[in-house]
């Protein structure tokens, strides 16, 4: 039998979900309200772990494209204090690849392939009819029904409210991101100084990061400790205001450091929202969610390769497993629960760590995790 299924939501978990599906044979429509693939900037670079999100690469058949395409270079880390003094410099061996790092974009077209998306199809909510399947309301006025409807539509999902009344919450860290293109030639001390990978420096309740994407792009994120509120004050398109703030907020740092934010382009704020640590929901006939819209979490290089591999078990499942598809569902959630549940309060401790009155403890937390 062949159910109808919905993907809500093309980032890496719904796309690697209806990928693994494709690959099993069975056709599943993904909906974006993105007009189109280009519509907006993808974000940064994703490291993949070997565990997660290469494994769910792997069910894919598209780990030895993703290996031509990632950078095992960019695992390198440097951290500095914040007299510019370098305190670590760790860099991979060159056969290491246990968390190479790709851009979104790329990731994201390699994803794509053969599959079915409907851009510019926003959905505005999802109502459960019972054993008649599931109601899918879009933006344009048009309605669609499936027998199961995947939520992967991110932090602040239309689909979640089927199932949870969950809402995120604000972390108390915000990150303003800003970009350096052409860097090695426009900017070379300051390639010098992120090196292959990434250069992070930590202070008192803030932090400065700068990681390389490919073709010379770097993305730079000033992140800090502050009310949803700082920055009132601020014309956030006055792009002049927003450095002058941030270069206030740094003052004191080594120049070489804070000419990662003279010499950034337009400044995107990024406060950080989180869902409850160990968010669960009653089970919901014919509706299910993955990645952020189910557990999100600090950005601390979990989230993706999570998002990734549940879709792609969810998919295997749907594809291999004898049964009923709602125990399929109900099976996958709680695998999912517990094993994002752990890593919710990983990477929610590593957050208060990482941005911290004791700029040791991101010091240490590196220590602790980085191989030797």
């Amino acid at each position: 039998m062949r159910h109808r299924i919905a993907v809500v939501g093309s980032g890496p978990a719904g796309l690697t979900f209806a990928r693994v599906l494709h690959r099993h044979g069975h056709p599943v429509t993904v909906f974006e309200r993105d007009p189109a693939r280009d519509a907006r900037p993808p974000g940064g670079t994703l490291d993949l772990h070997e565990g997660l999100g290469q494994r769910a690469l792997d069910k894919a058949g598209l780990l030895a494209e993703f290996q031509a395409l990632s950078r095992p270079e960019g695992q390198a880390m440097r951290i500095l204090d914040t007299d510019g003094t370098v305190l670590r410099d760790w860099r991979p061996r060159p056969d290491d690849r246990a968390n190479p790092e790709i851009d979104r974009r790329q990731l994201r077209d390699l994803l794509l392939g053969p599959l079915d998306v409907r851009w510019g199809r926003g959905v505005t909510e999802v109502v459960p009819q019972s054993r008649d399947g599931v109601l899918v309301h879009f933006a344009d006025g048009r309605q669609e029904t499936f027998d199961l409807v995947i939520g992967a539509d991110g932090a602040w999902s239309r689909v979640r409210p089927a199932v949870s009344s969950a809402a995120p919450q604000y972390a108390g860290v915000t990150f303003v991101e800003s970009s350096l293109d052409d860097v090695d030639a426009r900017h070379p001390d300051l390639a010098r100084l992120i090196g292959d990978g990434s250069v992070a420096v930590y202070g008192v309740n803030r932090a400065l990061v700068a990681q390389r994407n490919s073709g010379g792009h770097v993305k730079v994120y000033a992140q800090f400790r502050a009310p949803l509120d700082w920055d009132t004050h601020l014309d956030r398109a006055d792009v002049e205001a927003v450095r002058s703030s941030l270069l206030a907020l740094f003052d004191g740092w080594a120049a070489p450091v804070l000419d990662l934010l003279r010499h950034g382009s337009a400044f995107v704020h990024r406060p950080l929202y989180v869902l409850p640590v160990s968010h669960t929901w009653t089970h919901v006939l014919g509706v299910t969610l993955l990645g952020d819209a189910a557990h999100l979490m600090p950005p601390l290089g979990a989230g993706a390769n999570l998002a990734m591999l549940e879709g792609a078990e969810l998919a295997e499942s749907i594809a291999t497993a004898p049964g009923d598809l709602d125990e399929v569902v109900r099976a996958f959630e709680e695998q999912m629960w517990a094993r994002a549940g752990r890593w919710a309060k990983i990477t929610t401790a590593g957050l208060e760590r990482l941005v911290s009155p004791d700029p040791a403890e991101a010091l240490a937390l590196f220590d602790q995790v980085q191989p030797s």
